[in-house]
C-alpha cells in the first residue's frame, strides 16, 4: 500500500481549547486520496497515545473533527479518518447508506483504508506508536469494532451507538484491543438479539469487553445535530445530552486505565 502525506494547517473556532492545533492531512489508500484531520496539543512535548476517530455514515464532517479536537484537549493525538475517500460526505440518508454499505461490504477495502490512517497516525512525531486506540460513531463504531475483530494493533476501541454486526466474527486470541461499547437503550438499529449475539461473540473470543447502556437514549445520541436530522428524514435518531456526557466520561476513564495516564 502506498501512503503519501500532506499536512495543511487549519485554524478553526474550536481552537479555543488552549494549545490545540488542527490540520488537514491527505494520504492514500492504494490509489484513493483520503482527507483526514489531525488534532493535538502543541504545548505537550512528549509522545502520547494516538486515537483514530471514525465518522458516522454521513462521512468525514465537522462533527468528527470536533471529537478529534476534544480528544486533543485531553492530551491525546487524534486523527479523524476518512473512510469514503476524498472527504466525501452525504446530505441524505440514501447517499449515506450507499457510501457506508460500499465501505462495509468489502472487508479488504475497509481494512486498507483504516490501516492507511493508522500508519499516518503512528508516524506522527507527537505519537507513541505503541499506544494506539480507535473510537467510532454509528457506522464508525462498526468499523472500529470490525478492525478489532481483524486483529488490528489497537490497545482499545470505543464504539458510540455503533453497529454491532460482524463482517467476520472474532476468533479466540485474535482481538488485541480492550473494548468499550456505549449503547442507547432505545436504539432501534440494534435488536436484543443483536446485542446478545455480540456479547456471546466477544465472550467466546475472550475479549475484554465493557458494555454500557444509557436509559432513554436512541441511536446517534452523542450528536447534537441528530434530533433535527431525525425530524427531517423521519429517522429514529436524537441527541441525548445526559448520555452524551456520561459516555464521553466513560471513555475517558477507560482510556486512563488502558494507557495508565
Amino acid at each position: 500500500m502506498r501512503i503519501a502525506l500532506v499536512a495543511l494547517p487549519l485554524i478553526t473556532a474550536a481552537m479555543a481549547l488552549a494549545g490545540v492545533v488542527g490540520k488537514e492531512v491527505q494520504y492514500t489508500a492504494d490509489s484513493l486520496t483520503m482527507k483526514g484531520y489531525l488534532a493535538y496539543d502543541d504545548a505537550l512535548k512528549d509522545r502520547r497515545p494516538g486515537i483514530l476517530v471514525v465518522h458516522e455514515w454521513w462521512g468525514h464532517n465537522a462533527y468528527v473533527r470536533k471529537r478529534a479536537e476534544m480528544l486533543a484537549g485531553l492530551g491525546y493525538v487524534a486523527l479523524a479518518v476518512d473512510m469514503y475517500g476524498d472527504g466525501k460526505q452525504a446530505s441524505h440518508p440514501d447517499d449515506a447508506r450507499k457510501f457506508a454499505t460500499e465501505a462495509m461490504s468489502n472487508m479488504e477495502v475497509m481494512k486498507a483504508r483504516f490501516m492507511a490512517a493508522m500508519d499516518v497516525l503512528k508516524k506522527d512525531e507527537h505519537v507513541d506508536p505503541s499506544q494506539i486506540a480507535a473510537i467510532g460513531y454509528c457506522f464508525g463504531g462498526g468499523v472500529a469494532l470490525n478492525m478489532a475483530r481483524e486483529g488490528a494493533d489497537l490497545k482499545a476501541v470505543v464504539s458510540f451507538h455503533g453497529s454491532l454486526s460482524a463482517q467476520r466474527p472474532a476468533e479466540k486470541g485474535m482481538v488485541k484491543a480492550k473494548i468499550l461499547v456505549c449503547h442507547g437503550a432505545e436504539d432501534k438499529f440494534a435488536s436484543k438479539d443483536d446485542i446478545a449475539t455480540f456479547k456471546s461473540e466477544m465472550k467466546n473470543a475472550g475479549v475484554d469487553l465493557k458494555f454500557v447502556v444509557y436509559p432513554g437514549a436512541v441511536h446517534a445520541f452523542t450528536n447534537p445535530d441528530a434530533t433535527e436530522l431525525g425530524k427531517k428524514f423521519n429517522m429514529p435518531i436524537a441527541y441525548n445530552e445526559s448520555a452524551d456526557k456520561k459516555s464521553w466520561g466513560e471513555m475517558q476513564k477507560f482510556f486512563k486505565k488502558v494507557f495508565k495516564k
